[in-house]
């Protein structure tokens, strides 16, 4: 089991002692660096500089196979799994493994159940932030993902690229038993019933 550190503040947990140190210090000091275009404060004058990059769009880091820019060289290094296949965060219950820490961590509330993230209108759990933003669309209907093709409207990605099949002809689920292929993962998955009865 891998051990965490968590903070007495904020609860956020840590691999070790000296990373949670580090942050529960961030608690205990002013925020005296303010940033001059929205006024977002900040602890560290080196998380203001990284701040500063969303207001001027600059990029330092870049990646050499797919010329792709980032803003830190933590989102970098990250981005390096992805040719190095390296996964090096593993789930000690399924065995999955995963490029980042926090995916990890996220992915094991399969196992423990944990739903943090509650919606304010209907009290629905879920165990990720992304997910939950999605579901308060259902509340607010917010549609910001649009076809343009057609320009119908969608309250999450995966929805938009799904319904762009209709326009693209993709089929990218197909049976093993015969070779018929489908737009939907759970088309394929009900047509598979044909042939197990």
């Amino acid at each position: 089991m891998e051990c965490t550190y968590s903070c007495d503040v904020c609860n956020r947990t840590f691999r070790d002692t000296c990373s949670l140190k580090a942050h529960q210090y961030l608690h205990t000091v002013e925020r005296t660096y303010p940033c001059d275009v929205c006024n977002k404060a900040f602890k560290q004058l080196r998380h203001l500089k990284v701040h500063q990059r969303v207001h001027t769009g600059e990029r330092p880091y870049r990646c050499e196979v797919y010329n792709k820019a980032f803003k830190q060289i933590e989102h970098l290094k990250v981005h390096h799994r992805v040719h190095t296949g390296e996964r090096p965060y593993g789930c000690d219950v399924c065995n999955k493994t995963f490029k980042e820490w926090g995916t990890l961590k996220v992915h094991q509330r399969v196992h423990t159940g944990e739903r943090p993230y509650r919606c304010d209108v209907c009290n629905k759990t879920f165990s990720e932030t992304g997910s939950l933003k999605v579901h308060q669309r259902v509340h607010t209907g917010e549609r910001p993902y649009y076809c343009d093709v057609c320009n119908k409207t969608f309250r999450d990605t995966s929805s938009l690229k799904e319904h762009q099949r209709v326009h693209n002809g993709e089929r990218p689920y197909g049976c093993d038993v015969c070779n018929k292929t489908f737009r939907k993962l759970g088309t394929l998955k009900v047509h598979e019933n044909v042939h197990t009865g």
